[in-house]
């Protein structure tokens, strides 16, 4: 099976989800299992499926997509600018996820 290689990172606390992990370094699978080019939206999942700590998974995704508050830059651009989830990884992508919300 074909796969791209990536660069992870969490940053804002969300790295607490992660095995207090920051940085990622993975092999995504290069096609979802629709057979599509992978994705973010398809990234968000494999990473929900195999790297977030299953019961605190509500504080990363909230229906089925990255959580309000959570800000996502995709080779240092905002996703907004890249097409969100729609976005078809590439070889050497860096995917940043920030968590902006902080209690007090």
């Amino acid at each position: 099976m074909a796969t791209i290689p990536i660069t992870v990172e969490f940053s804002g606390g969300l790295e607490l989800l992660f095995s207090n992990q920051r940085t990622h370094k993975l092999q995504i699978p290069a096609q979802d299992p629709s057979g599509n080019p992978a994705n973010i939206g398809f990234l968000v999942s494999y990473l929900c499926d195999n790297l977030v700590e299953a019961k605190r998974k509500d504080l990363f995704v909230m229906d089925g997509t990255v959580r309000n508050g959570i800000l996502v830059l995709i080779n240092d651009s905002d996703w907004e600018l890249e097409g969100e989830d729609r976005y078809e990884l590439q070889g050497a992508d860096n995917i940043l996820f920030v968590s902006t919300l902080h209690g007090g």
